[in-house]
């Protein structure tokens, strides 16, 4: 027999009304009430109705992830992202909804705006690049939807989660000069994301500080996939003078860097290093393993839930969190032929 709302009450020693107040993380009830309501409910093995749950709070206890589908739909990026705000969003009783859109289409907003009439989420999570497109930002602003950022290039008030990519990539470029390379190509990302931009200005600020000239034949335009690296790397490699290392944007372009490596009898790291951005599982399960730099899509994507969750429960402000990054040396990078 499914365990009813007031079962819950009788054995927490609690009204009804009280157990609603903890199934919404109400601000009005004590922590002791909590706890023992909580574990009434643990111990008797209650699952609310759903439905019932949302009238009550007048909430649909829904959370939206929007992304763009122009973007690369298998990106593990995205995938591991989905994951954070999914565990962020389980451990406090909510639903996840993904909404791929596609910010070039001319019916985007309105597209937007019927997710927010058909399913009413109480706020979304924004990923790059549609994070930073400022007609969709106002219009959320304009129907009091909240929403969370992951990676923004405009900060100001904007809550979420970001990670100084610029410097990590820089980080990254001085590895492959401390390796004694000097002919050290870029693999850019997407045009219109921040982590394109930013990528490429490491690149260009570790270039500068060294005394390198960039050579414009070095930089070449890619689109986050596997297929854009294996083209950018074959313009790369039928260079008269080809470059030493390779610095992609992220790991599914340095991995079509490496494969062309081989297609072009090259071999990684001793006749060309490469290396990434992201410390995806692929970056692991490649030979020789990559060497790239670990951004934590999975711990960003529930990071920029929970800063969401915190200003939708009441129970503070959410903020732009920070979080460090770390240069993952591996074989794919050795010492300048």
């Amino acid at each position: 027999m499914r365990v009813r709302l007031e079962d819950v009450a009788r054995k927490a020693g609690v009204s009804p009304k009280t157990v609603s107040r903890v199934l919404n993380d109400e601000a009005n009830v004590t922590d002791a009430t909590r706890g023992r309501v909580r574990a009434a409910m643990e111990a008797m093995d209650y699952r609310p109705n759903p439905s019932a749950r949302s009238l009550a709070g007048n909430r649909s206890f829904v959370i939206a992830m929007l992304y763009d589908n122009n973007d690369n739909p298998a990106s593990t990026y995205l995938a591991e992202i989905q994951d954070g705000v999914l565990e962020a969003c389980d451990a406090q009783r909510y639903s996840m909804m993904l909404r791929p859109l596609r910010m070039r289409d001319s019916d985007f907003i309105r597209r937007v705006d019927a997710l927010i009439s058909d399913h009413h989420p109480d706020g979304v999570v924004l990923t790059p690049p549609i994070t930073d497109y400022a007609p969709l930002l106002k219009r959320l602003r304009e129907l009091n939807v909240p929403y969370a950022s992951v990676s923004p290039m405009r900060r100001g008030k904007t809550l979420g989660v970001t990670m100084d990519e610029q410097r990590a990539a820089r980080a990254m470029v001085e590895h492959l000069i401390g390796l004694g390379h000097r002919r050290i190509a870029h693999v850019i990302g997407i045009a219109n994301h921040g982590a394109s931009r930013w990528r490429l200005a490491g690149y260009r600020e570790a270039m500068e500080a060294a005394g390198l000239r960039e050579d414009p034949a070095l930089v070449v335009q890619g689109a986050f996939t596997f297929a854009s690296g294996v083209e950018a790397a074959r313009q790369l490699f039928s260079l008269r003078k080809r470059p030493t290392a390779v610095f992609a944007a992220n790991d599914d372009m340095a991995t079509g860097v490496m494969w062309a490596a081989g297609e072009y009898g090259l071999k990684v790291p001793n006749d060309v290093s490469v290396c990434g951005f992201d410390d995806t599982p692929l970056s692991r399960q490649l030979w020789p393993a990559l060497t790239t730099i670990q951004q934590p899509s999975r711990e960003m994507g529930k990071i920029a839930a929970e800063q969401l969750l915190t200003d939708l429960r009441g129970q503070g402000t959410g903020r732009l969190v920070q979080i460090p990054f770390s240069l993952q040396v591996r074989g794919s990078t050795a010492a300048a032929p």
